[in-house]
């Protein structure tokens, strides 16, 4: 069983290095201007736990009901019924 589970972890590095390799090859030979590479740069180096906080805020304005405020009204119009 422990050679399964070695096996799996080794597919899954190998996985993470081909993906780590490719970002980096993606961003050294895109044709961008070098202000721009280091703006997409510095988005990458943002903390992790911050962007998952910024992303759970979006999400949950996204989903969140548009009906709470009081001024919301339906006016009827292109409904499909």
């Amino acid at each position: 069983m422990s050679t399964n589970n070695n096996q799996i972890a080794a597919t899954m590095m190998a996985f993470l290095a081909g993906t780590v390799i490719g970002a980096s090859a993606v961003l050294l030979l895109a044709p961008t201007s070098g202000r721009e590479l280091r703006g997409k740069l510095a988005d990458l180096s943002e903390d992790p736990a911050d962007k998952v906080k910024r992303l759970a805020r979006e999400a949950k304005f996204r989903l969140s009901p548009k009906s709470k405020c009081p001024d919301y009204k339906y006016d009827g119009g292109d409904a499909w019924i």
